[in-house]
């Protein structure tokens, strides 16, 4: 078994001061493979104090500088990058092309992404008589979860650093081996000591202490709605600022006129991405009732191309679920909707045995759902889509849409673009994509609803980290030349 021995805290390598250990699993074979510290309240208290000593010069330093160092930072990374890829594989079970590809590749994206709009971004302007100035919020608990766990991470890392914010970032205990090869990279890039700790633990114990630490001004999450509830409420303790990127139960809105092939095929494959474990997945496809049946057929037909298996293989699509409880919860939950009169038209609840003990499930599509069934109202965080006729036109299709406790992700499909425009428009959900559009990483991530408070990516992610201040003054103030647009 591998042993990590270290927390990394303001510079150095420590050992956490609970003497305790983690297991991590690998999800493909559900064995042990590596033990990492459990950190606890004194390790917490450390990590505090070393960024808190850090945050007044990082805050201090040219927004050139702390640029460059996130380009090293990135550098570091791509040199790393199959090693990451493969560490990604073993401790999340992520399919071998997305841990190769995107959750690799967008981290490092992010970091120059991130780099070239702090050199840009306006952090002084004058309003009539003000000058109104961007400051760091302060030290910024970073919480990040398992299912894209280095992408993720530097979602939140990223923006934090370049505003001039110190972090501390605990990754989640079931996935935590990518964020100390973080560490080590952040070290060889040589960021000051104390501006990037990790800390890796459990979540109820250095997630809650975190959240709840009355010198951390900011903590930032991703995880499920229940989970970022008690966040949030922690955080309200101390009024510190907060963002929480949580759940999601998506809707395909597929209108009469799409091109079906199209809209079925990318609205599958889009629900299954990373093994359906994705809070933007479009786990609601709503189909016209009188294309229902068709829509039903093709997307039985393309959920059963999706290849189940050992996500080291290249022709995985589907690999496991994070732990047996995860594997269970969905076959519970297709199991309900079938109970519940869902018609089965691919995959089932069955445990696939044949690929031995790791935590797989099958790819499954439900027909005829309606949208106060379980699998239509719970965020089921696997490979599952619900197919939900509709019969009554746009407006229906956006009344059942919009009547969810999420607003994270959507879709439209329609061969008249300002129609798909229109529906689009009035659906509550902070993003939505045309005809299979994709994602664009410059604009806001995040959603509505019980999906979240705040955005990620590009500008509107930066400005998280910042609070604002206006100087009123009686003379005509002056713009520091390394702060203009």
């Amino acid at each position: 078994m591998e042993l990590h021995e270290h927390l990394y805290v303001g510079g150095r390598w420590v050992p956490a001061a609970t003497g305790k250990w983690i297991d991590v699993l690998d999800p493909t074979t559900a064995q042990a493979f590596a033990r990492v510290p459990r950190a606890g309240d004194e390790d917490v208290d450390r990590a505090v104090d070393a960024a808190h000593a850090a945050q007044p010069e990082w805050a201090a330093t040219p927004p050139a500088e702390r640029a460059d160092a996130l380009r090293r930072l990135a550098g570091g990374l791509q040199r790393r990058q199959a090693e990451l890829a493969d560490l990604l594989v073993r401790e999340a079970g992520i399919p071998y092309s997305l841990a190769h590809g995107h959750q690799t590749s967008f981290p490092i994206r992010m970091l120059e992404q991130q780099a070239f709009l702090i050199e840009s971004h306006v952090l002084e302007e004058r309003v009539g008589g003000s000058l109104v100035l961007r400051e760091p919020v302060g030290v910024v608990a970073a919480l990040a979860p398992w299912n894209f766990p280095l992408l993720l991470a530097i979602n939140k890392v990223a923006p934090a650093l370049a505003a001039g914010c110190a972090v501390i970032l605990k990754p989640s205990e079931q996935s935590p081996l990518h964020a100390l090869v973080l560490a080590e990279t952040a070290d060889q890039a040589q960021l000051p000591a104390g501006v990037f700790n990790v800390l890796t633990g459990n979540g109820p114990e250095v997630g809650r202490a975190l959240a709840a630490h009355p010198r951390i001004a900011m903590v930032s999450f991703t995880g499920s709605t229940e989970a970022g509830r008690r966040v949030g409420s922690l955080a309200g303790a101390t009024l510190k600022r907060v963002q929480l990127e949580l759940g999601g139960k998506s809707a395909n809105v597929v209108l009469d006129d799409a091109d079906v092939e199209l809209a079925v095929r990318t609205g599958v494959q889009q629900c299954f991405w990373n093994s359906g474990q994705s809070c933007m997945a479009w786990s609601r496809l709503l189909a016209p009732h009188a294309l229902h049946d068709d829509i039903a057929e093709l997307a039985a037909a393309v959920a059963r191309e999706h290849v189940v298996g050992d996500p080291r293989d290249p022709r995985t699509l589907i690999g496991p679920m994070i732990s047996a409880r995860q594997a269970q919860r969905v076959r519970d939950l297709v199991g309900q909707g079938c109970d519940e009169g869902a018609v089965l038209v691919a995959g089932g609840s069955r445990r696939p045995a044949e690929l031995g003990d790791g935590f797989f499930v099958q790819p499954t599509v439900l027909a005829g759902v309606r949208n106060d069934m379980a699998v239509a109202r719970q965020e089921i965080f696997g490979p599952v889509l619900s197919i939900i006729p509709y019969h009554h036109g746009d407006d229906e299709a956006v009344q059942i849409a919009n009547d969810s406790p999420y607003g994270l992700h959507g879709a439209v499909f329609s061969a008249d673009q300002a129609r798909a425009l229109d529906v689009a428009r009035r659906l509550q959900t902070g993003m939505v994509d045309i005809n299979g559009a994709p994602l664009n990483e410059w604009a806001p991530f995040g959603g509505y609803k019980a999906s979240g408070i705040g955005r990620e990516l590009g500008r509107h992610g930066l400005d998280e980290y910042f609070e604002l201040k206006s100087v009123q003054c009686r003379f005509s103030p002056t713009i520091t030349a390394d702060r203009r647009s």
